[in-house]
C-alpha cells in the first residue's frame, strides 16, 4: 500500500472548535492511522495531538492585523502590497511543504477571510510539485445576497477554477454548486466529509485494533452476545441463526464475550462442540470469540468492562437466546444505549423488555428467527440510519474505497 506525506491546512485547528476544524482533525488522524506521513497547517490553535506537528502560523489566520489592513485596502479599491504579502506566504509554505506530496486546503481557496493566502496556494499549485486538493466546503457566493465587490478583482479568485489544482465537494448537491460557479465542464470530485466512531464513541484502543483486524465495520450486521459460554446460554442457536443470516447474502459477524471454564469438564466439551459447530457451517471466521481472541501481535484480549461497552456501541444487535435466566442485565445495558434486543421468550426477557424487543420462541428455526429479526430492525428508523452512516459515511470505509484511490489516481496522472 502507498504511503504518502500529507500536510492539511486551514484558518485554524483544534483546539479551536468549529465543524471544519473537527474535519480537519479527524482526517489528520485517519491518514495517520493509515501510516502516511502527516502535518497539519494553520493559523490558529495548539498542538492537540502528540501524533504528528501542527504548524500554527498566524498570518494564516483570518483576524491577523497585517490580513484585515490588507483587505481593508482592498475595498477601498487599492490592492497594492496583496502580491507581496501573498509572496511571504507562498514562500513560507513552500519550505514548510517541502518533501510533501499533497495539500489537502480546507475552505481556504473558496472563503473570502485570507485572500493573500488563496493567492499564496494557487501560486504554489502553479510553481510547485506538490499536489494540490481543494476540499471544498462552502462558498459565499452560494448565498443569496452576498456582497458584490467578490464577483470584481481580486476577489474573483475565490470563483476560479485551477487546473493545476485537484477539486473536492462534499456532497453530490455541493459539486452542482460548485461546477456552476467554476464552469459547468470543471472536473469536480465527491468525496462526502465523514464520522470517526473511534474518536466518537471514545474507543479503547484494544477495541479499535480489534475493529481493524477483524474488519468489524465492513459486516452488514454484528450482533454481541455478552455470555459465558455455557449451556444455558445457547450459544449454539446463536451461530445457527449467523449461518441463517449469511444464506440470505448478509454478512454478519457475532462478537462473544465471555470464555469457557476451564475447571469444568462439561464447559470445555461445549466449547468444543460450538467450535465444531461453526466450522461445519463454515461460519467460524465470522465469530469472535473475544476472550479467547488473540491480535496479530498474538497480544490475548481481556475482556474489561470498557470493552464490552465498546461492543455494545458498534453493534446492531443484542443477541441473547438464553434457555434459562434469573435476570437479563444485558437488556439493560443495551437499553442506555438504544441498542435493538432480539432475545428468546423467557419470563425474565418478556418481563424487562416487553413489546419493545423482538422476542422469539426457542422453537423457531434460525431462518425464522433470522427472518424475525430483519423485520424488526427495517421498522427502526434509527438503526437504519446507523447502518447508512457505518456504510457510507465512516471516515476509514470513505479513506479505502474513495480517498485513498483518489489520491493514487493523482499521483498517477
Amino acid at each position: 500500500m502507498r504511503r504518502y506525506n500529507i500536510a492539511l491546512i486551514h484558518y485554524s485547528c483544534p483546539p479551536v472548535i468549529g465543524g471544519v476544524e473537527e474535519i480537519v482533525r479527524q482526517q489528520a488522524q485517519l491518514f495517520h492511522r493509515n501510516y502516511h506521513q502527516v502535518k497539519i497547517i494553520a493559523g490558529e490553535g495548539g498542538q492537540f495531538s502528540l501524533d504528528y506537528p501542527i504548524e500554527i502560523n498566524p498570518l494564516l489566520y483570518t483576524r491577523h492585523p497585517q490580513i484585515l489592513r490588507m483587505h481593508k485596502k482592498i475595498m477601498e479599491g487599492n490592492s497594492s502590497g496583496l502580491e507581496q504579502l501573498a509572496n511571504k506566504i507562498y514562500f513560507y509554505l513552500s519550505k514548510s511543504l517541502e518533501n510533501y506530496d499533497f495539500l489537502i486546503a480546507h475552505n481556504v481557496l473558496t472563503m473570502n477571510f485570507n485572500l493573500p493566502l488563496t493567492f499564496a496556494i494557487h501560486k504554489l499549485a502553479n510553481n510547485s510539485s506538490i499536489k494540490i486538493i481543494a476540499w471544498n466546503h462552502d462558498s459565499p457566493y452560494f448565498y443569496p445576497n452576498h456582497p458584490p465587490y467578490l464577483n470584481e478583482e481580486p476577489w474573483n479568485i475565490l470563483k476560479t477554477f485551477n487546473q493545476k489544482i485537484h477539486y473536492v465537494a462534499i456532497s453530490k448537491s455541493r459539486k452542482i454548486q460548485f461546477q456552476k460557479l467554476y464552469g459547468q465542464k470543471s472536473e469536480i470530485k465527491v468525496i462526502p466529509d465523514g464520522i470517526d466512531p473511534i474518536s466518537f464513541f471514545k474507543l479503547d484502543p484494544l477495541t479499535v485494533r480489534i475493529i481493524g483486524e477483524r474488519n468489524l465495520l465492513e459486516a452488514d450486521l454484528l450482533m454481541v452476545q455478552p455470555s459465558r459460554l455455557t449451556p444455558r446460554k445457547n450459544i449454539e442457536l446463536s451461530i445457527k441463526v449467523l449461518k441463517a443470516f449469511k444464506d440470505k447474502g448478509i454478512k454478519a459477524k457475532l462478537l462473544l464475550t465471555g470464555a469457557y471454564d476451564p475447571h469444568l469438564p462439561k464447559s470445555k466439551s461445549y466449547y468444543f462442540k460450538l467450535r465444531a459447530l461453526a466450522k461445519n457451517l463454515k461460519v467460524e471466521e465470522d465469530i469472535i470469540i473475544i476472550a479467547e481472541h488473540k491480535l496479530k501481535s498474538r497480544q490475548k484480549v481481556i475482556p474489561s468492562r470498557s470493552l464490552i461497552r465498546d461492543l455494545y456501541l458498534i453493534s446492531d444487535l443484542l443477541f441473547m437466546p438464553s434457555i434459562q435466566e434469573g435476570f437479563g442485565i444485558p437488556l439493560l445495558e443495551a437499553g442506555m444505549i438504544k441498542l435493538p434486543v432480539a432475545c428468546s421468550d423467557i419470563p425474565p426477557f418478556k418481563e424487562i423488555g416487553g413489546s419493545d424487543v423482538c422476542v422469539f420462541g426457542l422453537e423457531e428455526t434460525p431462518k425464522k428467527i433470522a427472518e424475525k429479526i430483519l423485520k424488526f430492525l427495517e421498522k427502526l428508523p434509527t438503526h437504519k440510519f446507523y447502518r447508512k452512516v457505518i456504510k457510507n459515511f465512516v471516515w476509514d470505509t470513505i479513506y479505502k474505497f474513495q480517498l485513498l484511490p483518489f489520491l493514487n489516481e493523482i499521483i498517477d496522472k
